[in-house]
């Protein structure tokens, strides 16, 4: 059977994959999903007949759905040939419900071939079942090499490239890195080689050379970026060959993370999207929108006021996590004088960093380089980068790369040609495929090795099985021990085309116990759900969910190590738009309380804090017509960007400064940060005698490496002050409903007032 399959592999292949529908995305998973059907072939102008499809079934035979109205003998007007016109037999024909046929043979299909059937003037492409996950095709096909892509020296420049299904391959190399240019220099053939790569070398020093790869198969040929590209031109239509040590700032060998040893509740993450930075004019920062914008010291608002770097810094935060900053498709980098904007969960290269974010997207080795040069500068300012990356689907699954090379490959697609469409942007990615999986593997390593990533979070992971996560976590330990893992753990709809994996959803957390998921349980019960008030947000009803909320503990997982404790993201209401949204009569006073408190919750609970960039001076996101926007995506600067000038109010500082001394507080207290369940419940008690929806907590002193004799955690979302009874001793209060901090605020001992819609928190010394 291998035999036999290796040898009908390399002349035919993939007539399962004609797809009669096609999904691309313009913006993932949000408003704009592309649908085109390709219809039959015909010379008659009005057939009398429409094939909707046509598939063949190994057990059925060949199945087909028509447009209803069909009469007569289907086994005497239907003709099924193969690709040399000869005539497949049909030994009958059943009519089911008007509009199915199935066609039972005379002898079985090759897999491997290409087939059509015809009805009078009406011919049809027959979809083969897909054959990429089975056996024969993984343990033929399946290259563990580490040289994909182009590998540079300066006396040449070797490629590597997986394309199993192909019959030719040749490399083309062009002056520019712009598809419209007509400036290709010359074509290069490949040589096919083991496990369905092909090879080349080509002499010469090429460093800054463009280059894409022309693939034939099945007699057609496209032309395809390097899926393994480490550097392309404007939009990531053509690669770079790349010299990536002369990108290196100076000091790039001594860079290294500046949180190394800690682990990963010891982390306060704060997510930005690079545009928000500065987009606003109050910004005070000159590289708007840019990679570099980031490396840029001394920036402030008109008052004075610091912002970017030195803010972020200052701040106190351990993690920055970047919205997707590799290569997406939703930006037209050759138009960057009109502003545009999205989040970026729409990839297009995996291993580029997005042009738009360059200060020039048309030279490949400039958004390398200054990626560099940002995750440099963070560095030196104490703050770790973790790079969000969105591996579940792509852009538009047609046009990606590896699709393009291998026909269909990297996506999850059914024999009947549809794409599995989980992730809402119309293809998820199949990860379990040795070389998809592989692929993912390969490109995070890359990202921890040559920009000194710390760390990633993995948007849907729910659609990416768990064996890939592993192995990557795995991989990347083998050298950089102290990089984190988070993700989205939702548990999605998709169509895995293999048996026996599972997906990394919260459910499957302790299959892998190195990721951590986002807690949307948490972030319910603390602000409500969509149309709802939560314990921090006007409706202490929940108080018995936050219970174990402040032990770190969720029904998924019982270990804090695994929980991302949150009260807002990018995508959904701000905390504080949601605040106003369901408190539409509440005082000014009365909102930054409830941003208080949940913020409160958020730094005091065992866990991973998570913070959306701006909720520390009350970010809102308000659109053109006054409402608030819950799915900014696209939206305009005006929606997204962080207005740094709204510091010069006093209450907005004091929030800030408020968020401020919480990170300071959780960074001197380990007691806060345990990262098991045998930890929490050797050392925190919940209090059974606090008064009515009010949640306490005594953590002993030496917990995790604790300082203190104790600490005393209170939560009151309640609209009344509550009197709280303290564990034996003196207490020093160190948060409460106005300041957090380092700072002494007062002592108690017996009983403490707790103001309402407030957080406490006391030190025993």
């Amino acid at each position: 059977m291998r035999k036999k399959y290796l040898k009908i592999s390399k002349r035919f292949f993939v007539a399962s994959l004609v797809a009669l529908i096609t999904l691309g995305v313009s913006a993932c998973g949000k408003d704009e999903v592309k649908e085109t059907t390709t219809n039959a072939e015909s010379e008659s102008e009005e057939p009398d007949i429409v094939f909707a499809t046509a598939v063949y079934d190994e057990k059925k035979g060949v199945v087909v759905r028509v447009t209803p109205g069909f009469t007569g003998d289907a086994k005497e007007v239907f003709v099924i040939k193969d690709a040399d016109g000869n005539v497949v037999p049909i030994t009958d024909a059943k009519v089911v419900a008007d509009t199915n046929i199935t066609f039972t043979l005379g002898e079985e299909m090759d897999l491997y071939g290409e087939y059509t059937i015809n009805y009078g003037n009406v011919t049809h492409s027959i979809l083969l079942p897909v054959l990429y996950s089975r056996e024969e095709f993984e343990d033929a096909y399946t290259y563990e090499g580490e040289d994909l892509g182009a590998t540079w020296t300066k006396d040449a420049t070797a490629f590597k490239l997986w394309a199993p299904t192909a019959t030719a391959v040749s490399i083309n190399f062009y002056e520019s890195g712009d598809e419209s240019a007509d400036d290709l220099i010359s074509t290069f053939d490949m040589t096919a080689d083991v496990n369905g790569t092909w090879k080349a070398i080509k002499n010469g020093n090429l460093d800054g050379t463009y280059y894409t790869y022309s693939v034939t198969v099945k007699g057609s040929t496209v032309e395809a970026c390097d899926p393994y590209a480490r550097a392309t031109g404007v939009n990531g239509k053509r690669a770079m060959v790349i010299d990536l040590d002369a990108t290196n700032p100076e000091g790039w060998e001594a860079d290294t993370n500046p949180n190394a040893g800690i682990n990963i509740t010891d982390a306060i993450l704060y997510e930005l999207h690079i545009r928000d930075l500065s987009s606003d004019e109050s910004s005070g920062i000159t590289n708007t929108g840019k990679f570099i914008g980031l490396t840029e010291t001394g920036t402030t608002t008109a008052d004075g006021i610091s912002t970017g770097l030195d803010y972020l810094k200052d701040l106190g935060i351990t993690h920055l996590h970047i919205l997707p900053m590799y290569d997406y498709g939703s930006v037209d980098e050759s138009k960057l004088n009109n502003p545009q904007f999205n989040w970026g969960y729409d990839p297009v290269n995996y291993n580029v960093p997005e042009g738009s974010y360059s200060t020039d997207p048309s030279d490949g080795a400039v958004r390398v380089k200054e990626a560099k040069e940002m995750v440099m500068s963070l560095h030196n300012a104490g703050i770790s980068v973790v790079m969000d990356v969105v591996y579940n689907h792509v852009y538009n699954a047609e046009e990606f790369c590896f699709n393009k090379i291998v026909p269909g490959y990297f996506s999850r697609i059914s024999d009947y040609g549809v794409y599995s469409a989980g992730s809402g942007c119309g293809n998820d990615t199949a990860s379990e495929r040795n070389m998809v999986s592989k692929y993912i593997v390969d490109s995070v390593v890359y990202w921890a090795n040559e920009y000194h990533i710390d760390g990633f979070r993995f948007d849907l992971a729910g659609l990416i099985d768990t064996d890939t996560l592993n192995k990557a976590i795995e991989k990347v330990h083998e050298t950089h021990p102290d990089v984190i893992f988070y993700a989205e753990g939702w548990d999605m709809k998709t169509d895995v085309t293999k048996k026996g994996y599972t997906l990394a959803t919260q459910s499957n957390s302790t299959l892998i116990p190195e990721m951590s998921f986002f807690n949307d349980y948490y972030r319910d019960t603390l602000k409500g759900g969509d149309n709802s008030k939560g314990y921090a947000t006007g409706n202490p009803a929940g108080y018995n969910a936050v219970k174990n909320m402040i032990k770190g503990y969720v029904s998924w997982s019982k270990n804090p190590s695994q929980t991302i404790n949150y009260a807002s993201c990018h995508d959904g209401y701000t905390i504080f738009d949601k605040i106003t949204s369901t408190n539409s009569s509440a005082t000014m006073a009365e909102k930054i309380a409830m941003n208080k408190l949940s913020a409160a919750m958020v730094m005091t609970s065992q866990g991973t804090p998570f913070i959306m960039s701006g909720e520390e001076m009350l970010r809102s996101k308000v659109n053109a017509d006054g409402s608030f926007s819950s799915n900014s995506y696209k939206s305009p600067d005006s929606v997204n960007s962080l207005k740094w000038s709204t510091l010069s109010d006093a209450a907005y500082m004091d929030v800030h400064d408020y968020y401020k001394g919480l990170i300071a507080f959780r960074k001197a207290h380990a007691g806060l940060r345990m990262m098991t369940a045998d930890e929490v419940n050797a050392n925190l008690t919940v209090m059974s005698d606090t008064p009515a929806k009010v949640v306490a907590c005594h953590i002993k002193g030496g917990a995790n490496g604790e300082t203190s004799k104790g600490l005393f955690v209170i939560y009151n979302g309640t609209s009344s002050e509550a009197t709280v009874t303290l564990p034996a001793g003196n207490w020093t209060i160190y948060i409460n409903e106005e300041k957090a901090g380092t700072t002494a605020l007062g002592t108690a001992n017996a009983t403490v007032n707790v103001a309402k819609v407030s957080a406490m928190v006391l030190v025993q010394e």
